[in-house]
């Protein structure tokens, strides 16, 4: 990974009634799109406010591009953004003011202020509503709203918390478009915290993995979904009777509906050869396939194996 943003050491969180948020998480954010995931209460929000010197540690250290977050939480939060879960906004200034007035906030002078509120706006799609309430928007459109405050004092890393929360599937594909812009066009790092996987599938490059409040693996997101060693080949029907078949022929083959799963390091001769068998046996047979390809990892695996693989 590249040079690291973000720094934990240890980093423990432990609320009043013995609930621990956060036990012991050491990990190295770099640059990218970084996905953030785990279950609800897994601690990712708590780790963000954390870093943003919005929240003390119990326990451990935390550094933001080389900043304590313990003593200098006002310094990260000019250089970086945050666009947090819950609903924040006020219901009776229009977008223009709030993005304007974070912008000040932020350290900008007026006209700068003005002139990239504007201009974050148009990025996100709300330029022709920005002088309308922000009471009367839709809930994808206050989600934008949060995100331009977030992104209008150009920050070298954004925190997005949820940020498809509350959307439909259209509102969720293109706040993932989005997000996947800036981080690509724009070269800001983006730390996305989400529970839905197949939304950090799809835009993340690196990925950190936490439950319980633990480290429970960082890498590549192309670590977690690389090939596996198994064949699956979806018929339009039940594919026991072609699974079958192919065991009776020296594979080592199994059915789950209407997949068959083969097992390439068992089977006989090179991979061209298992394609053939399959094709002939789905000939002799008269059955239909949907499609064949290489099983991949899935995150989902992850976290329901259990696995603590702390790889860095």
């Amino acid at each position: 990974m590249s040079t690291a943003l973000i720094r934990t050491t240890g980093l423990t969180k432990r609320y009043p009634g013995g609930v621990t948020a956060l036990d012991g998480l050491t990990v190295e954010i770099g640059e990218g799109v970084v996905g953030l995931v785990g279950a609800n209460g897994a601690g990712k929000s708590t780790l963000i406010k954390i870093l943003l010197g919005l929240l003390p540690q119990t326990d451990g250290n935390a550094t933001v591009l080389d900043l304590d977050t313990a003593t200098q939480g006002a310094r990260i939060r000019e250089l970086v953004g945050y666009m947090p879960e819950h609903d924040c906004l006020p219901p009776d200034v229009s977008a223009t003011e709030f993005v304007s007035h974070m912008a000040r906030v932020s350290g900008l002078p007026a006209g700068a202020a003005r002139e990239r509120t504007a201009d974050v706006l148009r990025h996100v799609g709300l330029y022709e509503e920005r002088y309308r309430q922000i009471g009367g928007y839709s809930t994808g459109m206050k989600q934008r709203v949060k995100l331009a405050q977030a992104l209008v004092h150009d920050p070298r890393i954004l925190f997005a918390d949820e940020p498809t929360n509350g959307l439909d599937p259209a509102g969720r594909d293109e706040m993932l478009g989005l997000i996947e812009r800036i981080g690509r066009d724009f070269g800001i790092t983006t730390i996305v915290a989400s529970h839905l996987l197949g939304e950090i599938e799809r835009i993340a490059t690196w990925l950190v993995a936490i439950d319980a409040g633990r480290l429970l693996r960082t890498a590549p997101l192309a670590s977690f979904t690389e090939r596996t060693g198994q064949l699956l080949v979806e018929t339009d029907d039940d594919a026991a009777p072609l699974a079958e078949r192919l065991a009776a022929g020296g594979f080592t083959a199994s059915a789950d509906g209407r997949l068959a799963i083969i097992e390439l390091a068992d089977a006989p001769g090179d991979e061209h050869a298992v394609y053939d068998a399959v094709r002939d046996a789905a000939v002799a047979m008269d059955v239909a396939l949907v499609r064949i390809e290489h099983r991949r990892h899935q995150l989902e695996d992850l976290f329901r194996d259990g696995t603590d693989d702390r790889a860095a």
